[in-house]
């Protein structure tokens, strides 16, 4: 009997860990469209394109560890197809693989920028060096979309000496991300850096080394990067039959329609017990780690739910943007001011719940309160207002209280 997971990124790498952490003893095979095994993505925006020396790929399992868990990793191989019945998944190659159970964990894809097949995008390992060799000093680098990935590039770009322009269709970068109070601090610090920011732009055609807006303002673009977000890889679920709905539906076991199939990461939608029950697909590489433990523990034989608050994290040139739990579900927002012009929003409902907390400051001087918040929100604690406010009030009373 075999477990599979299709798949290599954070959500496989924790799953092959939590099968043996669990007590499987069986046959575990992983299988990833890449010649390599799992690493982290998240440097990928950031150090794999800024650091001085050629980068690499910081490997979460390398061959010898996945050999040393009894596990069989099939690299280069792309899933094609699931027999649910048979219980056999085939590879474009002809192979086929046998399940007991199956996890699928593939993720997401950047959506392609239809007006412009030249456009850029950032997946992975091999797309990181492309950026990188593309930011030359003085290149005129004209990214569309002022979200998480795009103003993650804007920023490596800038370090690297280019001339940066974000091209947003939006009023405000960020809009979907994070309250307006964080978007205005991380605009400024993009200024500072020389980057320009075009918000409620709309794009008039897009040439071999320019994009033309309406009204007739061109920015060069020698470099063009489509960061205008990213759709969940379903192909292989929507070919089993599988119930689909942004992203392969599961429970809040990360059970699939198909008992024997489960999915973990950014290709999964599943409700969240501490808010109600509320369907969620979550692009974040820790939620990623924490669905694949859930989905491993129960593929062992385990009952448990995926409780775990959401947490999220980007860094922008010096600053760090934390944002834990659903801060949308609020409907009352408070700030806690701490050093050094750093603050948290805490966003609560109507009955004083704590539902999210979203937070920006240079280094790490938000990550504490916001990791006693985030604990707080799991809780689904009614914190008083005065004391969140006040930045000499220690989040671990509240916890006690």
């Amino acid at each position: 009997m075999t477990m599979v997971i299709v798949g290599a990124g954070k959500a496989a790498a924790r799953a092959v860990v939590g099968l043996r952490e669990y007590g499987w003893q069986g046959a575990i095979t992983l299988i990833g469209e890449e010649a390599l095994p799992p690493y982290d993505r998240p440097p990928l925006s950031k150090a794999s394109i800024t650091e001085e020396n050629p980068p690499t790929p910081i490997l979460l399992l390398d061959e010898e560890t996945i050999a040393a868990l009894n596990a069989t990793w099939i690299g280069n191989a792309r899933a094609v197809a699931i027999d649910r019945a048979a219980k056999i998944i085939s590879l474009a190659d002809g192979r086929i693989v046998s399940y007991e159970k199956l996890l699928i964990c593939t993720g997401a894809k950047p959506r392609q920028l239809a007006a412009a097949p030249r456009a850029l995008l950032l997946r992975d390992f091999a797309d990181a060096l492309a950026l990188r060799n593309a930011f030359t000093p003085g290149a005129s680098v004209a990214i569309i979309g002022g979200g998480f990935i795009g103003l993650e590039l804007a920023s490596s770009a800038a370090k690297r000496g280019c001339k940066v322009t974000v091209i947003e269709a939006q009023a405000r970068i960020l809009l979907r991300g994070v309250p307006e109070e964080i978007a205005k601090v991380v605009a400024q610090r993009h200024g500072e850096a020389g980057v320009e920011i075009i918000a409620s732009a709309r794009i008039e055609r897009i040439d071999i080394d320019a994009v033309y807006l309406d009204g007739g303002r061109r920015i060069a673009a020698q470099v063009l990067i489509a960061g205008i977000g990213a759709a969940p890889e379903i192909r292989l679920a929507e070919q089993a039959g599988l119930a689909i709905d942004n992203g392969i539906i599961c429970d809040d076991h990360m059970r699939s329609s198909d008992p024997n199939i489960y999915a973990a990461g950014d290709c999964c939608n599943f409700p969240h017990p501490v808010f109600g029950g509320k369907r969620m697909r979550l692009e974040a590489w820790r939620s990623a780690q924490d669905q694949a433990g859930v989905a491993a523990e129960n593929m062992a034989g385990g009952n448990k739910r995926f409780e775990a608050v959401p947490w999220f994290w980007s860094d922008q040139y010096d600053l760090s943007l934390q944002i834990a739990g659903v801060p949308e579900g609020a409907t009352n927002t408070i700030t806690r001011p701490l050093k050094d012009g750093a603050f948290i929003l805490c966003h609560l409902r109507d009955d004083g719940t704590l539902v999210g907390a979203s937070g920006i400051g240079r280094g790490n001087t938000i990550g504490r309160d916001i990791r006693l918040l985030e604990m707080l929100i799991g809780r689904q604690a009614k914190p008083d207002e005065a004391a969140l406010m006040d930045q000499n009030t220690q989040l671990k009373a509240l916890l006690k209280a």
